[in-house]
């Protein structure tokens, strides 16, 4: 029923599978020896970072954090809201900021400096998608699983109007679908 509003697929299950586990061998390598804990942007990170986490060898644990800049709309609105703050304290611990989509940057520039308030050992940003072209704010990532058109893309835990997150696989929306 949902794939009728799907333009295209740009990558299939098995393709984020094998994205998935080729990040969580680098991450696992990275931090030998290390603990780490996993930070989730919800909503949307959530699909990716259950998988990243099943797929790192090594001990680590998992937060969560809900930030928005986009309200109902397709494109960021430019202010940064926390609505869910972790629930551990994060000091002295190596972190990895797990997040979806990497966009304007806005919201990840804001996140990332205030997670660095909180004096991590480490921090590192990894993130599915990456669209560069839509780049307003620097933000330097460290594991990154794909480049992206700018297009509109749900499932995997993307919404629309948060629909589409139970997609198994990543699909560009038919604009026609948000007005695009």
């Amino acid at each position: 029923m949902l794939e009728k509003d799907i333009q295209e697929i740009l990558f299939s299950e098995e393709q984020l599978a094998s994205r998935v586990n080729e990040i969580a061998r680098q991450v696992t390598q990275d931090y030998q020896g290390k603990e780490i804990v996993l930070i989730s942007v919800l909503r949307g990170s959530f699909v990716f970072m259950a998988d990243l986490c099943r797929r790192i060898d090594l001990p680590c644990t998992v937060d969560f954090m809900a930030v928005s800049s986009y309200g109902s709309g397709t494109s960021s609105t430019g202010q940064v809201q926390i609505t869910k703050d972790l629930s551990s304290d994060i000091a002295g611990k190596h972190i990895i900021v797990v997040e979806d989509i990497l966009d304007s940057g806005n919201t990840l520039s804001y996140l990332l400096k205030l997670l660095a308030q909180r004096k991590p050992a480490s921090i590192r940003l990894c993130t599915l998608l990456d669209k560069p072209e839509r780049r307003t704010k620097p933000v330097e990532v460290h594991y990154s699983g794909f480049t992206i058109p700018d297009a509109f893309v749900v499932g995997y835990g993307l919404d629309y109007a948060e629909h589409y997150r139970n997609l198994p696989y990543i699909g560009i929306l038919k604009p026609e679908v948000y007005g695009g």
